[in-house]
């Protein structure tokens, strides 16, 4: 398992922030566009905040979620909403913002565009992807029920219904992540990485969605700081 590791968050979200503004400017300076794929929750924040001031034609740049809280623009569980508030701001205000929840609350019509519009995208050229205490990462949950298809689809994005969990999701699917140039799994905190290294012991990929983002053919390495 690739493995970064950090003294401290602080000194993991400058290099972070460092290596994904040399990748999405290597994507523009090649393509003339980049596609940027975050997580929510608390952990990014404070690489957020360091992207938002780095020098870059974010004009440039489309940025997009793993995966989304079924919930209106405007709630306080919403992760477009806190992206909005420390990413897409400053240096970072020209963003492009691809909303998984544009076609809120029709569930149905909503999916049909987030579909359409990632068939329009080919390979990512940045994904990072966070992981939850019991395993998860983006809205694969271990107790979804959409948890298989999510891991096999090639279809790009899902429902997804966690029993533990307080929200539905919108949730791009293992096949769609993997389909990226450079991919991180951001990790804060030591009981997280009990997680982590409990999972790659167990290899139960369905018990711990997280490894299936960790075999020899995904592009992901871990950062991690404690």
């Amino acid at each position: 398992m690739p493995e970064q590791t950090f003294v401290n968050p602080s000194e993991l979200d400058a290099a972070l922030a460092a290596t994904v503004v040399s990748k999405l400017q290597s994507a523009i300076d090649t393509r003339g566009e980049a596609f940027f794929v975050i997580s929510g929750g608390g952990t990014p924040k404070g690489l957020f905040a360091r992207l938002a001031v780095s020098e870059l034609a974010w004009e440039k740049v489309t940025v997009l979620l793993a995966d989304e809280r079924w919930v209106s623009r405007d709630h306080t569980d919403c992760n477009e909403r806190m992206v909005r508030e420390h990413l897409i701001v400053e240096q970072a205000r020209d963003a492009q913002l691809l909303s998984l929840i544009d076609g809120y609350p029709d569930t149905a019509a909503n999916l049909v565009k987030v579909k359409q519009q990632l068939a329009d995208i080919g390979s990512f050229d940045v994904v990072i992807l966070g992981m939850g205490l019991d395993g998860h990462t983006a809205s694969l949950f271990p107790d979804a029920p959409e948890l298989v298809v999510g891991l096999e689809t090639a279809e790009p994005a899902l429902m997804t219904s966690p029993k533990s969990a307080r929200h539905a999701r919108i949730s791009l699917s293992r096949q769609r992540l993997n389909d990226t140039r450079f991919g991180i799994i951001h990790i804060v905190g030591e009981e997280k990485r009990v997680v982590l290294r409990d999972a790659v012991a167990s290899e139960d990929r369905l018990a711990y969605p997280i490894l299936n983002f960790l075999t020899n053919e995904s592009p992901f390495t871990v950062f991690f700081a404690p």
